[in-house]
């Protein structure tokens, strides 16, 4: 079923846990995402980056569909919109969120900006996700990446400034694979959360370590945005397997077999396995989220 990214990420908050946001690229590994997903009784996330289609649009649309038809809950959400027009081609496409990444430019302009497209898109009932400090590249040196920590203060600020639904917060984390396993700030993260009461994002989960993310998904981060170490896995496999001279037709399967294998692990980790709605509807819990914030029973398929 098609939700916000606000409705999946409220509930996840309030039962302290973390919804995997798995980057896809195309049908395959949003089928394979969803796939898992549903395996694991957990909710979704499709992040996708606005250059991964030459008809974002479409893409949009065709993405809106597997979700409707999933039995668990599924949002969609462009991941790093950097411009004005990003953001306005997601709504378009019928994406249930948006982030307005504008954590390179300064505090003033990245609030600014954010605002803005805040009021656009909850006109819509579009979730907008932000990002304060900046969560850089694993290539950047670990010293440079601290002096771009989020600032509780200047977070609380933020948030209450630009009406944004959930925030990517810098605690140690950075895109890309590591060498080694970074070291988070778990005491700022504590902090974090007890200043904006609102869900936290984590980006940057490939690599980051078993530990990390799952004690960082009981400390408050509601959102784990990983693509690297799901990428690796698929080579991973395709490396132990002798599909080129078995059965080529089987390279395809193992493909979405790396991919869901990982991700069903992290979604262990998260604490989302077993979070769907669908499950949790049997024991009686009622949803009443819809994708433009009406007031209904929330849709599920059987």
């Amino acid at each position: 079923m098609l939700v916000t990214m606000k409705a999946l990420l409220e509930h996840a908050d309030k039962n302290n846990y973390a919804v995997m946001a798995p980057n896809v690229y195309y049908e395959m590994d949003a089928r394979a995402a969803i796939m898992a997903a549903e395996e694991m009784k957990a909710p979704v996330i499709l992040d996708v980056c606005f250059d991964t289609s030459p008809d974002v649009i479409e893409q949009g649309w065709y993405f809106r569909r597997l979700a409707e038809q999933a039995s668990v809950p599924v949002a969609i959400n462009q991941d790093h919109g950097t411009d004005f027009t990003h953001a306005i081609a997601a709504i378009r496409g019928g994406y249930t969120s948006i982030m307005v990444d504008r954590s390179f430019l300064p505090y003033e302009e990245n609030a600014a900006q954010v605002k803005e497209l805040v009021k656009i898109a909850h006109a819509v009932g579009v979730t907008v996700e932000a990002e304060l400090g900046h969560v850089g590249s694993a290539k950047d040196d670990p010293d440079e990446r601290k002096k771009t920590f989020t600032k509780p203060e200047e977070a609380k600020r933020f948030v209450e400034e630009t009406g944004c639904d959930c925030l990517a917060v810098a605690i140690g984390t950075a895109h890309g694979l590591y060498k080694g396993t970074p070291d988070l700030d778990f005491d700022l993260l504590k902090e974090l959360k007890e200043a904006l009461k609102i869900p936290l994002v984590l980006h940057g989960g490939s690599g980051s370590g078993d530990d990390n993310i799952r004690k960082a998904c009981r400390m408050g981060i509601n959102k784990v945005n990983v693509c690297s170490e799901l990428l690796q896995n698929i080579q991973l496999l395709l490396e132990e397997t002798d599909w080129r001279n078995e059965d080529i037709e089987q390279l395809w399967p193992n493909i979405m077999k790396g991919f869901t294998m990982r991700l069903k692990e992290l979604m262990v980790i998260s604490g989302s396995a077993g979070k769907s709605w669908t499950e949790e509807n049997k024991t009686g819990l009622s949803h009443k989220k819809t994708v433009f914030g009406e007031e209904k029973d929330a849709p599920h398929f059987i």
